[in-house]
């Protein structure tokens, strides 16, 4: 084997991503984690340390630097949620929709002209920003859709409502500031638009209260009442919209899957740590084969999925794609394992992990959203049944 192989750092290649893991590492602990429990309990979603993100250039990882951003792979946006999310996934997922829905997107599939009107605000945290796909009756089959936009001289008007957005509301009463909107501009086409806070006609419809999980970012149903938008408004060309969700979804579900092996990180240590300190029948409980065998299985998911998610990554172009099999099924393998381990770390602890002041029971609930969430697993089964069907050599 190749001396340049054994040195290969899979999960920090370069000296970048080691100094992002270092400066990540000392804020999720010195400033994510001492929030985190709080904001879960209130349902509430922490605009100040959002803006301190912002303020550490994490809100733009892989956005161009000529925007604001640091231009970085897409290994460095896996870093960056693995480590939010072995502490606050519901912080991490607002990033995500932040960063990677809006801001990554509008730098892919926007313009020159419309990516440096918003992305310089949106990379420093002083705007939220989301992305508005799902509506109540339409979620993975886009089509279905009934927002549409139609023609009104050179404008668009836009009618519709979406739902479940992350990123929709800062609280209870205030929109979200801009927000990339799909809407039907055919039968069977959607486009894509850049609606701000302030347009006439749009309008928070309600904030989503009491959701299982991820309670620390903002989702909320946004209404759009003949909302009309200027045709510099429209991102890219009528009728794109499918394709810049295509572009877009690779690094969509690399992150999802980022978020899946940090809560599973997160919640192997607690795992461990308790394992190695309390004691049955005199004895620490990891000399007991029940728990032996919770932590060695989630030991090895673990370590599986943060290889593959990893591997995925350094191979990910953001202008080419290519990735799309192996990213459904990262995301489809790592949001499977965050439920599994944070479910063995409950098991582990008994009655105290199911109590809401240890973590493990937040990171149960919180991992349950990536099964469903930028895909669910029946969407990857049949994404992967079908790529793999037409191309036996996705094997290789």
């Amino acid at each position: 084997m190749g001396e340049e192989a054994v040195k290969l750092d899979l999960f920090a290649p370069s000296d970048e991503h080691t100094m992002l893991a270092e400066t990540l590492r000392a804020f999720v602990e010195q400033e994510v984690e001492p929030q985190a429990a709080a904001h879960d309990r209130e349902e509430r979603f922490n605009l100040q340390l959002f803006r301190r993100a912002g303020e550490l250039g994490l809100l733009g990882v892989t956005v161009p630097e000529r925007f604001g951003g640091a231009g970085l792979d897409a290994v460095a946006a896996v870093q960056l949620y693995e480590a939010l999310s072995t502490s606050d996934p519901g912080f991490g997922l607002a990033v995500l929709a932040h960063s990677v829905l809006f801001a990554h997107n509008l730098a892919i599939n926007g313009g020159e002209e419309q990516c440096r009107r918003f992305l310089p605000d949106v990379v420093s945290g002083r705007l939220l920003a989301g992305m508005c796909m799902t509506e109540p009756d339409a979620g993975t089959d886009v089509l279905a859709m009934r927002t549409r936009a139609e023609k009104s001289g050179a404008d668009w008007v836009l009618n519709g409502v979406k739902t479940f957005i992350t990123n929709g509301c800062v609280d209870s009463k205030t929109l979200g500031d801009v927000f990339i909107v799909y809407a039907k501009t055919g039968e069977r086409t959607l486009s894509a638009f850049l609606v701000e806070k302030g347009a006439p006609g749009f309008r928070l419809g309600q904030k989503w209260t009491g959701k299982l999980g991820m309670r620390a970012s903002g989702t909320a149903e946004l209404v759009l009442d003949g909302v009309r938008l200027p045709p510099q408004n429209l991102m890219g060309a009528e009728g794109e919209g499918i394709r810049h969700m295509m572009r877009n979804l690779e690094i969509e579900r690399l992150t999802l899957a980022a978020q899946g092996i940090g809560i599973a990180q997160r919640a192997l240590r607690v795992m461990i740590e308790h394992a190695n300190q309390r004691k049955s029948f005199g004895r620490p409980l990891r000399d007991f084969g029940q728990i032996q065998r919770h932590i060695a299985e989630s030991f090895a998911e673990y370590r599986a999925a943060r290889a593959f998610v990893y591997d995925t990554a350094r191979r990910h172009s953001f202008t080419q794609g290519g990735q799309r099999v192996d990213a459904d099924a990262t995301k489809l393998l790592a949001s499977q394992v965050a439920k599994r381990v944070a479910d063995a770390a409950i098991q582990v602890l008994g009655g105290a992990g199911y109590m809401g002041e240890n973590v493990v029971e937040r990171l149960w609930r919180d991992a349950k959203l990536l099964e469903l969430g930028g895909g669910t697993l029946e969407a990857h089964h049949k994404n992967i049944t079908k790529d793999l069907g037409r191309d036996l050599s996705l094997l290789a």
